[in-house]
Formats: structure tokens, sequence, C-alpha cells
């Protein structure tokens, strides 16, 4: 639903005035119209639009100057380019000549990709929450010259629907309201804005007390919500909520109570058996618009693979279980052929929607390069494995999508795991190896097929923050899994970014396609890719990747750190200036800013012995515990940064010949166990301690005693007597 705030009968005049009539149809609709500006853009999203018959403009002084010259309005629509919606709104608008031509007499039309301007994307979104209740994408809204909100919504049918108005009469309803009720309008910008920014104002304006009491109200929240028979949080439409599931086993950890774990458990294995993995590519697709994870939105994120990576390779070492191991490769595997750019980088995003005949190219929906007929089973596998593979991913004759109001999935199957190898083998009276041969080869199979399929469109721009989070991953589960492709693969991204995406100053940059790197990096860039910076290093021991996190961590501080009230700013003090700067916090599908440099302060302080960045962070958090209180499980990357602020946390230095099995029987006895609140470094022996001694002082003072493989573990600041065996080591470690 969409309302206006401050604008008395606006509503009324939307739903009753002129030109709600019915649209063309597509074939009254030329094929492609000339380029527009965006035709000179990098993002893949405005190229999208780059032949809709709206003359758009992307963000910038030309199209504030006509607005202002011209004294019209501004129409925003920030949307991505793997956007299902942002598709629909396009198709039904954008292209339509009739709606483009109101758009180009009324109004400045402007079109943001989020993804590149998270900034922007932020403020207007706060604006929407703030006038309409609800957000989302594509985002749409209507602003003054000035750049004020006054009306805003997400996706608008063509048409008047369900008593809601259509994107058509809210143009002709808001062009006569700015020609008859301009002086209204702009009061209702002007005291939206002033109410975002006192809004703002109280961001971190507060100091609590550090205590476990909002880890164990988090839990209690999370509890409440979990659904105990399919998994996962709230009702449908269910989200993976990887950064909740690493928070619960923080919890799990630190109280001893086996609930957290159940619930981690519980919704990693039935994500892995739904709808909502790709059982044959890998990865796994956004959400579930469903409770039992089975219809999926098909979109496929580059922060959603790194954010499940990364609990599944948690929940391998508080549990063993080598299924969530599994999961985690499968991740990786998907994310290095098919996310990976030919510079090293990873990409954004697949999209939802693809053609289901190649001699339609324009013609797509949602998950077609995704499903199955039963048919093709039959005919690609042979009616005996087929029937065997139906049975295990819950393939029927007519579709397995009961609930399916667009009818898109009309006879097709999504692939889920329904029965276990094991009762097929009962059913089919074949040994267990057999029938899972069996699968193995079908799989293969179906992946070769339906790679000869048209593909969804990849949004192939490289983001720094999303690519620090796999770099984090990838990283981390180079040492979990002791894969070293993995960290190799890390490496290779880290390296791409800090050659390719830093000014010749030193400044971050934010994205980089086809050979161009640009926008300025905010908070997130730094944050995150100091995140993966710190995990690099600690899966490859090499001190330049630990040197360049703390160099980071004192730009991030000089750019966004707010002197007045502590916590950091979206944007850097060099950044364009907007109508507030503001201060994320929301953990939502990416955790914010602040949660993971509140972490990155912590653990680059506590290996450079930095006590000021350590205080950063507690001021940080103290600061923001007033807004944590109100729902602690809206926040748990912030949550988890607490968990490590509280303790009791660990220093662990392994001294000693890099090459020797001992050391590196050391590192594996580590990283096998679910420790998650340390930090690792490595002291060589011979000349490579220098280089890491300048950076992590104690290291002098923790040697390889008479030069053999040595541990040392310490838990805040006091330390335990060495290891000088690896089995000593686990023994320590399992007292841990």
């Amino acid at each position: 639903m969409v309302r206006l705030l401050g604008i008395a009968g606006m509503a009324v005049l939307l739903a009753g005035c002129a030109g709600g009539g019915s649209f063309k149809g597509d074939a009254m609709r030329p094929k492609e119209h000339p380029a527009n500006r965006l035709i000179r853009e990098k993002s893949p999203y405005l190229l999208q639009h780059a032949h809709n018959p709206v003359d758009w403009f992307p963000w910038g002084e030309e199209a504030f100057a006509k607005a202002r010259k011209e004294g019209k309005p501004i129409f925003l629509s920030i949307g991505y380019s793997t956007c299902h919606w942002c598709h629909v709104m396009e198709r039904e608008s954008f292209e339509d000549p009739a709606v483009a031509g109101i758009m180009n007499d009324h109004f400045v039309s402007i079109k943001v990709d989020r993804e590149e301007r998270p900034d922007l994307d932020g403020l207007y979104m706060q604006a929407v929450m703030q006038m309409a209740g609800q957000g989302g994408w594509p985002l749409s809204v209507f602003l003054t010259p000035d750049l004020k909100p006054f009306y805003g919504g997400t996706y608008f049918p063509p048409e008047n629907r369900w008593g809601h108005p259509g994107f058509k009469s809210v143009l002709l309803g808001i062009a006569d309201a700015w020609g008859k009720k301009r002086e209204e309008i702009l009061r209702s910008g002007e005291a939206l804005t002033q109410a975002l920014q006192a809004e703002e104002l109280m961001q971190g304006a507060g100091s609590i007390r550090l205590s476990e009491e909002p880890l164990q109200q988090a839990t209690r929240q999370l509890a409440s919500s979990y659904d105990e028979r399919f998994g996962g949080f709230e009702p449908a439409p269910k989200f993976p909520r990887a950064h909740a599931l690493s928070l619960l086993l923080r919890w799990w950890r630190r109280s001893k109570d086996p609930q957290p774990l159940q619930m981690v458990e519980k919704t990693l294995q039935e994500m892995a058996a739904g709808g909502i993995r790709d059982h044959l590519g890998g990865g796994f697709h956004r959400y579930s618009t469903d409770a039992q994870w089975l219809l999926p939105h098909f979109e496929k994120m580059l922060y959603d693979q790194a954010l499940l990576g990364r609990a599944a390779l948690e929940a391998y070492q508080a549990t063993r279980r080598e299924q969530y191991a599994a999961t985690a490769r499968e991740i990786f595997e998907y994310v290095l052929r098919d996310m990976t750019s030919p510079e090293g980088g990873f990409t954004c995003a697949e999209d939802a929607d693809s053609a289901e005949d190649p001699a339609r190219p324009k013609e797509k929906k949602e998950g077609a390069f995704y499903v199955w007929s039963r048919e093709e089973l039959d005919r690609l596998l042979g009616a005996e494995a087929s029937q065997v593979v139906s049975a295990f991913y819950g393939v029927e004759a007519g579709g397995n999508v009961a609930q399916d109001p667009t009818g898109e999935f009309q006879g097709k199957n999504i692939l889920h795991q329904t029965r276990t190898v094991a009762a097929l083998a009962r059913q089919f009276k074949r040994p267990e190896a057999e029938i899972q041969r069996l699968i193995a080869e079908a799989n293969e199979k179906l992946f070769e097929a339906r790679g000869k399929r048209p593909r969804p469109h990849l949004d192939d721009k490289v983001l720094v923050d999303w690519n620090g989070l796999m770099i984090s991953t990838l990283a981390f589960g180079s040492r979990v899994l002791e894969e070293p492709r993995y960290g190799q693969a890390a490496r290779r991204a880290a390296d791409f970014i800090l050659g390719k995406l830093r000014r010749p100053d030193g400044r971050m940059l934010h994205r980089y396609r086809e050979g161009e790197a640009g926008i300025l990096g905010t908070l997130e860039d730094y944050a995150f890719l100091i995140h993966g910076l710190v995990d690099l290093y600690e899966a490859t021991f090499e001190p330049g990747y630990l040197a360049k996190a703390k160099e980071l961590t004192g730009e991030m501080v000089r750019l966004f750190w707010d002197e007045g009230k502590g916590g950091f700013f979206s944007t850097g003090s060099d950044a364009e200036r907007l109508l507030l700067r503001r201060k994320e916090l929301y953990d939502g599908a990416i955790p914010s800013g602040n949660s993971v440099a509140a972490l990155d302060l912590i653990r680059v302080g506590r290996l450079t012995m930095d006590r000021d960045l350590e205080a950063k962070a507690r001021l940080l958090m103290e600061g923001f515990l007033g807004t944590v209180l109100q729902h602690p499980s809206a926040y748990p990357q912030f949550l988890i940064a607490l968990d490590f602020a509280l303790g009791p946390s660990s220093e662990v230095v392994i001294a000693g010949p890099a090459e020797a099995p001992e050391t590196e029987a050391m590192v594996r006895a580590l990283f096998q166990r679910f420790i998650p609140n340390k930090v690792v470094a490595f002291h060589p022996t011979g000349k490579g301690g220098a280089a890491i001694e300048a950076l992590v002082p104690f290291l002098k003072d923790q040697p390889a005693l008479e030069g053999r493989p040595t541990a040392y573990l310490c838990r805040n600041y006091a330390c335990s007597q060495p290891s000088r065996s690896p089995e000593e080591f686990q023994a320590l470690l399992e007292k841990q």
C-alpha cells in the first residue's frame, strides 16, 4: 500500500483523477527506442533502461538543473538489474510510450542502481518507509527540485487495481497537484526532510553498559518466531537470515543451551533440502515465497552465498557434520564457476528471470532456467532412473508447485529433496550406494542439459563491499575445509580490489565494471573489505593483508567516524552532500557497516595491540545499544561483535617454521573447532618474522621455543603455558 505523508486529500485526488484508461498492448509498442542518456552508464541496471522511451537521467547535476529551471518535480526510480518487480514495472510502464509521454512532459525522471548508490537507496528508502510504512524495489519516489521527497512507494501496477492507484493515475494526479497545490507539496517535503533529520540525530545518542542481556533477548525473539516444522523464522516469505544463525551458534557456545544449535541445524537442513537451494549448480536463491522453502524467488545474490557459506562452515565446526561442509563446498564451487570475473573479482548476482525459448529471448519467466517437467526427466534419464530421481526430488507428472497464483509454474517441478537415500533404497530394493550413484549421475546429466538453456542475466559489476564478504568466507573456508583453492580465490579477489579499486591517493572506490572503477567507497566497502582481509591474513599468514587491514581501518576512522557521538556515518566526509548523513545499523539482508566495523575495530585492535581501536568499538556499541535493545533480533551482526567484545576471547599465536608438519597440525586443530571470538597470528622463524613483528608487537615475546613449532593461547591478555606439540595444543583447545 502507498500513502502520502502531509498532503491532505492526495489519496482522493489520485484515485479520482482522469487518465486511468487501458494501456496499449505489447504488440503496439515499438521493439526498441533510440538510446537515452543511460546508454553512457556502466550499471547493467541503467543500461537495461537505456532504450526506454522515458527521457531518463542518471543521478547528477544535469537532472537537478533541469528540474530547477523548468520547475518540475523529480521522479526517482531505484532498483537493480536482477530485480523481478523492477523488470515487471519496466515492461508494464517504462516501455509504454503513453506512460513515457506523461513522465517526459511533467517530470524529470532519474534512474539509480541501488547497488551502485546504497547511500541514495538508504536515504530515500527511509523516506518511503516513513510515508508508506513499507519499502522494497523498485523504489518509486517523487522529489521536489531540491531533492526533498514528498510522495513514494514501491511497485505501481500500470492501471488502478484493488483500490490502489495505477502508475499512470499517480503521475497524472501528482502533475495536477504540482500545478494546483505546489506550496503545500513543498511544505510536506520540508516537513518529511526535517523528520528524517531528527530521526538521524537520535542514532548513537546514548551510552548503555555492555552486557549479555541483548544476546539473550535476541535469542528469545528468534525462538519465538522459529518454525519448528520447517526451520527458519517468521511465516512466508521466509529469508535465510544467515547472520542470525551465526549469532545463535555463539549464544549456544556461551550459554550451553542446546536449543539455539537445534534451530540452526534444522534451518540449514531444511534449506539444503528445499527448492531455495540449487541442487544441480550449487548456491542458494534469494528467499522462499512459502514456509517450507519449496518455491523460491530464483534470484541469486553474491552476499547470500557469502553469508550462508559462513553459517554452514560454523555449523560444521560446531557439530563436525559433513552435510554442512558439503553445503559450503557447493556454494563455493558455484561462486568460483559462475560468479567470478576474469580479473578475479566476484560479480553481483544472477537474475530470477530467463527465457524458456531461445528463439524468443525477450519473453522471460521467473525460474525458467531451474524448473523441469516430468517428461524432460524421463527423456534425459530414461524411465527407470527418472523414477528414482523423481521420487528423490519430489517431481510429479502435473508439477509440484501447488500454490502458483501467476500460473508460471504450471506443469513444472522445482527440485527439492523429499526422500532420503536410505528410504529410496528400501523403496526400490537397491543398495544405498547404487541409489547414491544413480542420483549423482542424473545430477550431472540434468546440469549439462540445463546448461544449454538460455541463462539468466548476470550482473557482472564487482562491488567492494560484497566482495569483502565473499573474500572473508572463502578465506575462512580454506582453513576449515583444508582446501587451498578457496584461499587462492580469496587472495586473487583481494589483490584485484586493492590494485584496481583504490585511487592513487588510497581512497577506496565502490564499483568496477568493464575496466572502469568509480563511485566513492562507503562505510560498507571499508568495513567488509577489512573483515575479509583479516580473515585472509589468518588463512595465508601473509603480513601484507594484515597491514592493508590496519591501514584501511585508519582510513575508515578518518573518513566515517562521528567524533561527536561515536559510530560511523555511511558516507565519507568527502562524499556528495545529501539531505542528511545517515548512520546505518539494521542488519537486513546484508549486515550494516557499523555492525561489521565494530568487529573490525576489535579484531584489528586486538591483533595489533591498538587499544584506541578497541575503545572506539566500545563507544560505538554503547552508543547504539539503546536502539538495539528495542528489538535485538534485528541486529544479529551487531550482537556478534558484542559477543566478541564481552569475551572471553582468545589471542592465538603459532610460532615455528612455516613448512613444518607440526605447525600445520596446530593450525588445523585451531580451525577444526568453533572458537569464533579469536584472533590468530603466525610468527615464523628466521628473517620472515620481522614483517609481522612490526604489525603485532607482542609476537617478539612469543617465539618458537628451541626452534620447534610452539602454540600460545591467551584469553583476554592472560596466557597459558606454551604448547610444544599439536597434541598439547589440542588438549588445551578442548578446554576452551
